[in-house]
């Protein structure tokens, strides 16, 4: 459940008409509800009451400073993949202790980064990146605390470019393979091993796959108790996928029952890393109607949000619902393409599908927004990026202020040579 619903006719986010946003922010900007991001997160840890366990949200799906401090003060860890994270986390007010590195590249100097700051645990993705750590740590005194990523191979059923459990994808070591690394880890001096992770996809719509993953986890975990390996923690990543168009995913609560099934009887702390399912349906992408156009084969709506503000469509030919922000724009409906103002054939919202029958000057919400939204957008075309704005009850707040042309060229030079005085 989201808190975007209309209003005597207007579209509404909590107790502010998006109009009144508009007019006083500019298009396009992203909006987020703020009563619905602590729903979210309490729905999600709360499927999981009287577990150990530590929700470590994922920086990637939104790494804003004000969503990040929302939920480090509602009590969630983090799962970063890059310094960049690991950096914003700690300056939204992420305890080092409740961070949990993944990611397939680390290099020497994150990982020295997040070593110093002492997090929870670094996920081991290969043999050479346990070396490195092993290394790095011994540079620095220190032990580190890892899991290794073992990728199951199991099938999470959504699109190719977001599985990650595959034997095919890049992600995480075979099961023999991983028993292998453990076995080298146990004889470093500088590693300590202290859990097993494995990650299988996003937008994950069935609790079947969690199911097989955990069964093919529990197998290992046993064996590698024979070997006086002990696992203290399982990490079983996100991909807990929420309602874009028909999907019907799994209830927080039927998902917490699938993996405390897979648990059953293992005496560990568990690690989760939600993103999509907190942020996902919180946030909204707020664009203007610029022109209309017809050709021979269809309509277009063009507006003034592209690619570059929201690349999943483009991407993924992800869905993404289109309302009108006033509900008598949408009593009529067209079939129409709403494509961006970018130099791309690949820059569309929505395209051969039913829309608002909306006339320049008008105003348009792209639904389910809140993640991977601004966190994927980019300058591309020298656009500036958006604004971000979070409303609480009958306020906004302006969380992101919209790029200047001088943010364009902020950190750029011309060399002497190129001077043309």
């Amino acid at each position: 459940m989201h808190h975007f619903h209309f209003v005597d006719g207007w579209l509404c986010c909590e107790d502010v008409s998006i109009e009144d946003i508009a007019e006083q922010v500019g298009t396009p900007f992203y909006l987020y509800s703020h009563a619905t991001l602590i729903r979210h997160f309490k729905a999600f840890d709360q499927a999981f009451e009287g577990l150990d366990r530590l929700v470590c949200f994922s920086a990637k799906a939104n790494s804003s400073q004000a969503i990040l401090r929302l939920l480090a003060t509602l009590g969630s860890g983090l799962d970063i993949v890059s310094g960049g994270e690991l950096y914003r986390g700690l300056k939204a007010g992420f305890a080092p202790s409740s961070i949990v590195y993944s990611g397939v590249g680390k290099t020497s100097e994150e990982i020295d980064s997040v070593l110093e700051h002492g997090i929870f645990m670094l996920n081991v993705e290969s043999r050479s990146e346990l070396e490195l750590i092993n290394e790095r740590a011994g540079r620095l005194g220190c032990q580190a605390p890892i899991a290794v990523r073992v990728n199951p191979d199991v099938d999470p059923k959504t699109h190719p470019y977001i599985s990650t459990g595959l034997k095919k994808n890049k992600f995480g070591l075979s099961p023999q393979t991983a028993l292998d690394v453990y076995r080298e880890a146990r004889r470093m001096a500088h590693v300590a091993v202290i859990g097993i992770d494995c990650h299988i996809g996003s937008q994950i719509t069935a609790a079947d796959p969690f199911r097989d993953a955990l069964a093919r986890l529990r197998g290992m975990i046993k064996q590698l108790g024979r070997e006086k390996i002990d696992i203290r923690v399982v990490d079983v990543g996100g991909g807990l996928g929420i309602t874009y168009q028909d999907e019907v995913p799994p209830h927080p609560v039927d998902y917490g029952a699938a993996i405390r099934e897979g648990l059953d009887g293992l005496d560990v702390r568990l690690v989760l890393e939600p993103g999509r399912v907190i942020v996902g349906n919180a946030g909204i992408l707020v664009t203007r109607v610029l022109h209309r156009k017809a050709s021979d084969e269809k309509t277009f709506l063009v507006v003034d949000a592209g690619m570059n503000d929201l690349i999943r469509p483009s991407l993924y030919d992800a869905f993404h619902d289109i309302w009108p922000i006033c509900e008598a724009t949408g009593k009529s409906r067209i079939e129409a393409d709403v494509v961006g103002p970018i130099c791309e054939t690949s820059d569309f919202l929505s395209r051969n599908r039913s829309v608002p029958d909306a006339v320049p000057g008008e105003l348009l919400a792209v639904m389910s927004a809140g993640a991977y939204g601004y966190t994927m957008a980019s300058n591309y075309c020298s656009r500036r990026r958006v604004p971000e704005v979070m409303v609480k009850d009958k306020a906004f707040y302006v969380i992101r202020r919209r790029q200047t042309h001088e943010d364009l060229i902020a950190g750029e030079s011309v060399p002497e040579f190129l001077d043309a005085r």
